[in-house]
């Protein structure tokens, strides 16, 4: 019988694991530990699916080859975590899931557009504080408002459809425009977007000709009302200059569900702590102009369940012969 190990499994996905492994008529091993804590429960096992936002280590890939296993899968559309050229060397084929559901985070980044054009950040915090002013409050209806959207992709694409309906202007940009979009995004640079929104919704994928897409300068192209959401990768913004910026009243606000050094935080309770060894993270948790979230604007049922069975029909190809449908030359 077939064999798979799924790595830094949820208790929230072992239904779809098990409903698979029934449907499928093979054997699926999970476990909560990333893939190299896990490396002594590969014995007998046909192929790896993985989810992790750290790197995985340099050992992994010698010994998956070591046990004659030929694919690595990450069930997430990023794969940064992955040193594709180590993985191609012991020769591992590569696979994500690059649409597990996009109306998943653009309804995320729907929700956290409205809330900083309602000035919900600072409203909280006010109320928090027994403030009950009006002062600095008044918001702007969404058909009145200009969003921008950096990386108009699968996500950012349907994140545009979804505020065309609601009469938004809708700015966009990214080096391949979508000609099915015509009409609903006025295409334009990234510095004429970021002078014309009032919020700007990030989603791109994380490479090297994004990472570090948005620093100080791009931050003083914005108008101090403008909010900013990153429902993308971390890394994409620098988050000392975001901070500078949102202290210096450069823009107004921050809705942020990822963020760099998130992979030591996210997911995990700090409560004890209180984010001593994330100082940057902490100074975010307390600023009254920032919402922050664990990275969870992909987290919904459907989003779950296409995870699971996408990153599977990819393994099941692999093994049985066939080309994956996602696989990352």
């Amino acid at each position: 019988m077939t064999k798979i190990l799924m790595t830094s499994v949820r208790d929230d996905e072992e239904p779809a694991i098990k409903a698979y492994a029934s449907e499928h008529q093979i054997e699926i091993v999970t476990s909560p530990k990333l893939i190299q804590d896990a490396l002594d429960q590969l014995d007998g096992v046909d192929g790896v699916v993985i989810q992790q936002r750290g790197k995985v280590t340099d050992n992994v890939y010698p010994t998956l080859k070591e046990h004659g296993i030929k694919q690595l899968t990450t069930r997430t559309a990023g794969y940064d975590t992955i040193n594709l050229e180590l993985a191609h060397q012991n020769g591992l084929a590569v696979t994500n899931v690059p649409a597990y559901s996009p109306r998943s985070v653009a309804e995320f980044a729907l929700m956290q557009i409205f809330r900083l054009l309602r000035h919900t950040p600072v409203v909280d915090h006010r109320v928090a504080n027994a403030d009950f002013r009006w002062s600095g409050l008044q918001a702007k209806e969404i058909h009145s408002a200009t969003i921008g959207i950096i990386g108009v992709g699968r996500i950012g694409g349907t994140l545009a459809k979804l505020l065309h309906a609601l009469n938004a202007t809708v700015l966009g940009y990214d080096v391949k425009p979508r000609e099915d979009l015509k009409g609903i995004v006025e295409y334009t640079t990234k510095e004429d977007l970021l002078q014309r929104a009032d919020v700007v919704s990030l989603h791109v994928d994380l490479n090297p000709t994004s990472e570090g897409l948005l620093t100080k300068k791009d931050f003083t192209l914005m108008q101090p009302t403008a909010g900013l959401v990153n429902a993308s990768r971390g890394p994409v913004v620098n988050t000392a200059d975001l901070i500078a910026a949102l202290k210096n009243g450069e823009i107004a606000a921050a809705a942020l569900d990822t963020v760099e050094g998130e992979a030591t935080v996210f997911a995990q309770d700090h409560q004890a702590d209180q984010l001593k060894d994330a100082p940057q993270i902490k100074e975010l948790v307390d600023l009254p102009n920032v919402i922050l979230t664990p990275h969870i604007a992909f987290f919904t049922n459907i989003a779950v369940q296409n995870m699971v069975d996408i990153a599977l029909d990819d393994v099941m190809a692999i093994l049985n012969g066939h080309p994956a449908k996602h696989e990352i030359k």
